[in-house]
């Protein structure tokens, strides 16, 4: 055979070899996605799950399993819109971002240039916060400080009570000195965007983010079910069953926290949002110029404040480095740069995670409370593409995650929760000296009241959390029956009525420990 036609076949046979390769690839990914997909939701009895994998610009999987409300036969598919919780907290830095752009407002600038009346307790740090510091979780606050003015929903708090409030939480750090995640500086955030966009942070986010990106399921702020449809409902687990939890009404409310966890979006949006950032200059583009600069793309996603590398990180991941940036959680995973975040609101667990070398995106939503579901079905998936011959799956990752519960049990420094066991509900008789009316500067009227034979703890502005105060050996407690909350400590001290978690490691949102309440009143007669 002629030297000539060898290299004509080898040319035609290696041009079809890398035709059919990608393919095969792809194929294997979609298998192994759905099958890792299911195990997570057999393993978890999960109510439903849609799960997305973009690579390249194209998406080479999309896995939906069952239904936006349990028992109602309406099964999930990839335009479900879930609430995605914190990974809102990326579409308010970036409507930030083309603020800026537009010249609307400057990274650098004072919060009180843009909303005069703000104010933190320190009024040092009143004068020097700045619009990038609302997004870094760098405030000195507290984790979750301020929380209970946005959850549990639905509750009474304005979003000018919230910006109020912020002057009496008092700083646990220095201002600008560490990590600790917050959310009431994101409602901050919307507002400063807000004032320099002249419009409501709902409208903006319409206007400059959805609209222009093509995110045509995704919502914010007030609208009605009949609108759209196919809306995925909350689930709780109890008694290791998951049931229907906090569902919507025809009308969904606007909510003061929709700048820190108040978007909706459907998988096809994410993996479009996704697409936009690993891609830009393909899907980044609005009436054929960037939906966002270079520049601001890459002020968004810089390491603006550390945060600290877990051992689970370096152990499972080979991380080096871990940061926040604006909305988006920055760190390597197997010699790669991962930028990601989750999102967590009772009932609704979400994850995004991208991999810009490797253009490859990942979204995971669930319509129930799934940590741990969402942790190892996300390793996973992210493993795939990072280190695929180093990836237990999700069986593996489950099994890692109980034998370090089970280390940390064990541990000397584990903490070991007081044993209240012995509860019984206290009589108002024994409660006399704490019966009464109650206010926190921030968080407003609390009531302690008799309800008959019962002594019930009452939120004014917070209708859903109230409960039963109960009377152990380690002291009076608050056993919540509407919202679902760690259960709490009362703790009177002289004039002044404190309250702490029973749990210490529980939800940071729960953040009792920052109420001080001063009687203002007696029970109303009954």
């Amino acid at each position: 055979m002629p030297t000539q036609n060898r290299l004509q076949i080898v040319t035609v046979l290696a041009a079809a070899l890398a035709a059919v390769m990608p393919v095969s690839a792809a194929a294997d990914d979609q298998a192994f996605i759905e099958a890792e997909v299911d195990a997570v939701v057999a393993r978890y009895q999960l109510p439903g799950i849609a799960v997305g994998v973009l690579r390249d610009g194209e998406v080479i999987a999309r896995v939906m399993r069952g239904e936006t409300r349990i028992g109602s036969g309406e099964k999930i598919d990839a335009d479900s819109i879930f609430k995605i919780a914190s990974n809102s907290k990326a579409m308010t830095g970036a409507l930030l971002a083309r603020l800026v752009d537009q010249g609307k407002l400057a990274w650098d600038d004072p919060v009180i240039r843009h909303l005069p009346d703000f104010r933190m307790r320190q009024d040092w740090v009143t004068r020097e916060i700045q619009v990038r510091d609302l997004l870094i979780h760098n405030s000195g606050l507290p984790a979750g400080a301020g929380d209970l003015m946005l959850w549990p929903l639905p509750n009474h708090f304005s979003r000018a009570e919230v910006l109020h409030g912020l002057r009496y939480l008092k700083p646990k750090w220095s201002f600008r000195s560490r990590y600790a995640y917050d959310n009431t500086l994101y409602i901050v955030a919307g507002e400063v965007a807000a004032a320099a966009g002249g419009d409501s942070y709902e409208a903006l986010m319409q206007r400059e983010v959805f609209t222009p990106l093509g995110l045509t399921r995704c919502r914010v702020g007030e609208w009605r079910q009949a609108e759209l449809g196919n809306v995925a409902q909350p689930h709780r687990l109890r008694d290791g069953r998951f049931e229907l939890s906090g569902a919507d009404g025809e009308i969904i409310g606007n909510t003061p926290m929709a700048a820190a966890g108040g978007v909706r979006c459907s998988l096809n949006d994410m993996l479009r949002w996704a697409s936009v950032w690993l891609i830009p200059e393909k899907n980044g583009l609005h009436q054929g110029k960037p939906w966002l600069s270079a520049r601001q793309r890459s002020e968004v996603w810089q390491a603006h404040m550390p945060m600290p590398l877990s051992v689970r990180m370096r152990a499972w991941d080979g991380s080096h480095y871990y940061a926040y940036g604006y909305g988006w959680r920055l760190s390597d995973i197997d010699g790669t740069a991962r930028v990601a975040h989750t999102g967590t609101l009772n009932g609704m667990y979400s994850a995004l995670t991208l991999l810009p070398e490797k253009n490859t995106g990942i979204v995971v939503l669930i319509n129930g409370d799934a940590s741990e579901a969402r942790t190892v079905l996300m390793q996973s998936l992210t493993k795939r593409f990072t280190a695929p011959g180093n990836n237990p799956g999700v069986a593996g990752y489950a099994r890692l995650l109980a034998e370090e519960a089970a280390v940390k049990k064990q541990s000397p420094a584990g903490r070991v929760l007081p044993d209240t066991s012995d509860r019984r509900p206290a009589s108002p008789r024994q409660l006399a000296a704490m019966l009464g009316q109650w206010r926190d500067p921030w968080f407003g009227e609390v009531s302690i009241c008799p309800e008959g034979q019962a002594v019930r703890w009452r939120s004014q502005k917070s209708p859903s959390m109230f409960g039963q105060v109960m009377t152990s050996q380690h002291g009076w407690l608050v056993a919540w029956e509407g919202a679902s909350l760690t259960e709490a400590w009362l703790r009177p001290q002289g004039e002044k009525l404190l309250m702490a978690k029973l749990d210490p490691d529980g939800d940071f949102s729960d953040d009792f420990e920052d109420l001080e309440f001063s009687r203002i009143g007696e029970c109303p007669a009954e």
